[in-house]
């Protein structure tokens, strides 16, 4: 009898990929940047998150309510994105009405989840709004999500950055390249590995994983209702694992693309790390490697470069403290708006095989948990790009409280993730479409 051939089974056997062609009775399809891809075909949509934690500064930051629509008044924090006003609407009255705790900072940001959701446990999250995203937009590509995060040294401590912004299926934070470096080399590093050897490794690898899920299904047996809940999150995590070596091995002797930029500096901080990052995610996209990334921005790093001595903490509880606070948190403001300002202009900067640029199917979600101190309502939230089809230059006012997952919802079907739902959304938000 002739067994079906597939891709795996043909990675597992031949020692000759690269040189053979694509065959379609294989499953075979042609991974290309998208700068390589045919002008008449369909762009990809892409969707980026960014988040900055420690909130914003409230008087300075928001839109006046009673301005919505276009004509509104672009608030001094926001002036360095003036260039780019028809290209971003800021969103207010976005709420996760479950995060009453402005220590976990973004933990429940693309989350949306009740920490006390499951009882018995005193912390508990959900799967995050980017890794949802990435399992239908990044499937194609050689990252299916790309997390960026500024590392734990830089986040600092208290409400400010949280545990992590994205999350797995299993509620885990997951990491990512915490400079500008790692992030570099593992997006566009050769991998000068013999073939062969890479193959072996993989072998390995699932000789290890098969032996350790036939263990624990032995073991499955004797164990207590509460222990094989446990042990489900265990084979969760194995699936897991099983889906990644799926992944390597799908691109096993498919060599990184060349990057459109030098390789970094080390050692670079705040400020210029972020500038740095920004560069390296529209890299990513440019070259088809993500179609979905998240990046946690390192604010306690970009006060130092900024010349402040006040702590992020600190300054994020201007109200009731003297003058030099509120003039820090603005500062703040002004570099992040300028720093996004740039990210923008390199996106607009990337052209398209079809005569587009890179911003036109791309969203941009820019924003915090915290609004200010402890307060967790009107979420600061800025929507950037014409990935999603949603309304751009705009300061849309919404119902008060109005989950913010409803925004993540709206952004996701719009860029053509088949979800009805997600965290405690209730729907989509008809003023956000365009």
């Amino acid at each position: 009898m002739n067994t079906p051939l597939n891709r795996r089974h043909f990675l597992r056997t031949s020692t000759a990929l690269i040189a053979l062609p694509t065959l379609d009775s294989l499953g075979f399809r042609r991974f290309a940047s998208a700068a390589q891809s045919p002008a008449s075909a369909p762009r990809p949509k892409r969707l980026v998150f960014l988040g900055f934690g420690w909130g914003v500064t409230e008087h300075s930051w928001y839109p006046k309510m009673d301005q919505p629509g276009s004509h509104y008044t672009l608030p001094e924090a926001l002036e360095p994105l003036a260039r780019h006003k028809a290209d971003f609407s800021v969103v207010q009255g976005l709420l996760n009405k479950y995060n009453s705790n402005g220590h976990y900072g973004s933990t429940f940001w693309l989350t949306g989840a009740n920490e006390f959701g499951v009882p018995g446990q005193s912390f508990h999250n959900t799967v995050s709004v980017d890794q949802v995203a990435g399992e239908y937009l990044g499937k194609d590509c050689r990252f299916e999500s790309f997390v960026l995060d500024c590392g734990a040294a830089a986040s600092g401590s208290g409400h400010g950055q949280g545990l992590s912004l994205s999350w797995d299926v299993r509620g885990k934070p997951i990491g990512g390249p915490k400079n500008p470096v790692e992030a570099f080399h593992r997006l566009f590093a050769k991998d000068t590995t013999p073939l062969a050897q890479q193959k072996a490794l993989l072998a390995q690898r699932r000789s290890i994983l098969d032996n350790a899920l036939e263990s624990a299904r032995e073991l499955q047996r004797n164990l207590s209702r509460t222990d094989n809940a446990k042990l489900d999150e265990y084979f969760q995590g194995i699936r897991d694992i099983e889906s990644q070596l799926s992944r390597d091995e799908r691109w096993l002797g498919v060599p990184h693309p060349k990057p459109t930029l030098d390789e970094p500096e080390a050692n670079l901080a705040g400020y210029d790390e972020i500038k740095l990052m920004y560069s390296i995610m529209a890299a990513a996209l440019q070259t088809d490697s993500t179609r979905v990334l998240t990046y946690r921005q390192p604010v306690s790093t970009l006060l130092t470069s900024l010349d402040v001595r006040i702590d992020a903490h600190t300054m994020s509880h201007y109200p009731g403290k003297g003058p030099e606070y509120l003039e820090v948190s603005k500062k703040r403001d002004l570099a992040q708006s300028t720093l996004l300002a740039g990210f923008l202009d390199q996106l607009k900067s990337i052209r398209e095989p079809d005569g587009s640029c890179l911003l036109d199917h791309t969203t941009v979600a820019y924003g915090s948990n915290i609004r200010t101190g402890h307060n967790l309502d009107n979420c600061p939230t800025l929507l950037a790009g014409r990935g999603a089809g949603i309304k751009l230059g705009s300061n849309i006012v919404v119902s008060k409280d109005t989950p913010l997952c409803n925004a993540w919802l709206t952004l996701m079907q719009g860029s053509g993730v088949p979800v009805q739902r997600h965290g405690d959304s209730t729907g989509i938000i008809k003023q956000l479409l365009a």
